[in-house]
């Protein structure tokens, strides 16, 4: 993308913050965030900050390409309060992407989510039937359903981008999330200040952990291609998260053993494995991702080496 206004929604938080930052050397960029996952702080002075919610009316969006990113992105913060769940993740949604074909915008490139294709160790390509078990996924879902209104209604591209585990570690974007950021974030600055990563059950769930660069640059080629439908942001590999703290161990020289506890998530809920099939993506873009893994885990690392 060059010489373009964008708008990314949610562009305060993880994600959002690195698609703003790589945007903003050759675009117009401006992010609108309500500061409850996002900060200020992650995005440089190159880039227009809006503290408004996606609920809102009259925000900025005669642009040529949306990202709309701005979600509640777990089960916790679904359950706590499905109302407001649903009215962030879904009607969110509709009001953004219904101001943006107002203002003339029609190209629009979304946040789904791998998690409704449910527990799965072979790489799970997009036709695969899918499965709606928490709020957070039902929030998704409706997003999808909704984009493919729009598209066949307005004529308007929508991609969805399901994104399996996105990662970055504390010395990117992710240390505001907390106990919200992906686990590798947590095991790394917990083994680096001499704790113990805590794993659910005995640590073999599995996820196909995908660094934040590939999701980026994935998110850019969706929007250059105008591509509508939905497509995986995946590695195609997966690993459980024993292996995690060894590579973890290895790179930071610690000698550290995980704690275990029972997982807080219900069995019947809980994704034990994630594993993502990107030849869709492949074909209509020539997206793959570049990092490995082991090159993702010392890039997690650096900053404490």
């Amino acid at each position: 993308m060059n010489g373009q206004r964008v708008l990314v929604t949610g562009g305060g938080g993880f994600i959002g913050s690195n698609l703003a930052q790589t945007l903003a050397i050759d675009n117009d960029v401006i992010v609108v965030d309500d500061g409850y996952l996002g900060t200020p702080e992650n995005v440089g002075e190159n880039v227009e900050y809006v503290e408004r919610s996606v609920v809102e009316d009259d925000l900025p969006t005669d642009v040529d390409v949306v990202f709309h990113l701005a979600a509640l992105s777990s089960y916790a913060m679904h359950e706590d309060n499905p109302t407001h769940g649903a009215r962030v993740n879904i009607e969110g949604f509709v009001n953004v992407v219904e101001q943006a074909r107002a203002d003339g915008c029609d190209t629009v490139v979304y946040a789904s989510t791998s998690s409704i294709y449910g527990s799965q160790t072979e790489p799970s390509p997009e036709e695969m039937d899918v499965t709606v078990n928490t709020g957070y996924e039902a929030s998704k879902m409706a997003r999808e359903t909704y984009a493919e209104y729009f598209h066949n209604h307005y004529d308007i591209s929508l991609a969805g981008m399901r994104f399996f585990s996105v990662y970055q570690g504390y010395g990117g974007a992710e240390e505001h999330k907390g106990e919200y950021a992906n686990v590798i974030a947590q095991f790394a600055d917990d083994m680096a200040n001499g704790e113990a990563p805590v794993l659910y059950g005995d640590g073999t769930q599995t996820r196909d952990f995908t660094h934040v660069e590939d999701i980026v640059r994935g998110l850019e080629q969706a929007a250059d291609n105008e591509l509508n439908g939905i497509y995986n942001l995946g590695t195609g590999e997966a690993y459980d998260f024993r292996t995690v703290v060894e590579l973890l161990n290895d790179e930071l020289g610690t000698d550290i053993e995980p704690e275990f506890v029972e997982n807080p998530i219900p069995d019947d809920v809980y994704v034990h494995d994630t594993c993502g099939d990107y030849a869709k993506m492949q074909a209509a873009t020539g997206w793959e991702p570049q990092i490995g893994f082991e090159e993702g885990i010392q890039l997690v690392c650096e900053p404490y080496n």
